[in-house]
């Protein structure tokens, strides 16, 4: 597996079909020019995607890093991608997929829609609470749901930076053989918040999210933090490394 260094992140760039599926838990993340912009103000944030198994591009812009930095374009693999590749492999083994997080009725249109999709796959899902930190219960009940159900894939949306420090936090404690976190693919897939064919095609999943919840337009000035350190990058004025905590 090709893995590039991108400002400090060892984003992989590859095809998701070279990912194994082993017994033990590895933790699948995304990076995006807003993921790396909140990442520079929240050190757990940044350590939990730093410390991420897989780590793939979910986003043309944060791609120019490694243009840039390595003369190499990346191999873009959205959170929808990671997704539906996964719930097709374990659709051919008929093996078992678990949902964590956002409301009952989002889990419940997912748990359908995926059963139609991929009709060999068993579906266990689970609503935490909603709030900004969990209760020692609140973890002792996701992860006794988690592991009882002992699922093949974990799939965690309950928005970024949360369910990166969370998967984090329990990665040794989950009983799965991939845990994903993959955020608004929740409301997408259970169709509260539809992708028209265009935006996909032209990967611009970012602008539609933007017109679609005009909230998320708050956390947009991060990308301003990761094109300043790109260029800072670029000249030689700052130099990167992962782990570097």
């Amino acid at each position: 597996m090709e893995i590039l260094n991108c400002l400090g992140y060892n984003v992989f760039s590859g095809r998701l079909d070279e990912i194994e599926l082993t017994h033990t838990n590895k933790i699948l993340n995304t990076i995006s020019p807003i993921s790396y912009g909140i990442s520079t103000k929240d050190k757990d944030f940044k350590r939990a995607l730093q410390s991420s198994d897989i780590l793939v591009l979910d986003g043309t812009s944060f791609g120019l890093t490694s243009i840039f930095l390595h003369r190499k374009k990346m191999i873009m693999n959205y959170g929808a991608d990671v997704f539906h590749f996964f719930l097709n492999k374990i659709n051919k083994k008929s093996g078992r997929v678990f949902f964590l997080g956002a409301s009952i009725d989002t889990l419940e249109r997912m748990k359908k829609n995926a059963s139609n999709d991929y009709p060999f796959v068993t579906i266990g899902y689970h609503s935490p609470p909603f709030k900004d930190e969990f209760s020692e219960e609140d973890n002792r009940i996701m992860l006794e749901k988690i592991n009882a159900f002992s699922p093949d894939i974990l799939y965690v949306g309950m928005t970024c930076p949360k369910q990166e420090k969370w998967s984090f936090r329990n990665k040794d404690k989950i009983n799965a053989s991939l845990t994903c976190n993959i955020g608004a693919v929740f409301d997408w897939y259970a169709g509260k918040k539809p992708i028209a064919p265009i935006w996909w095609q032209l990967r611009l999943g970012w602008l539609k999210r933007a017109i679609d919840r005009p909230e998320v337009l708050k956390r947009y000035p991060n990308i301003g933090i990761y094109f300043w350190h790109l260029s800072l990058a670029i000249i030689g004025f700052k130099k990167y490394r992962t782990g570097n905590y």
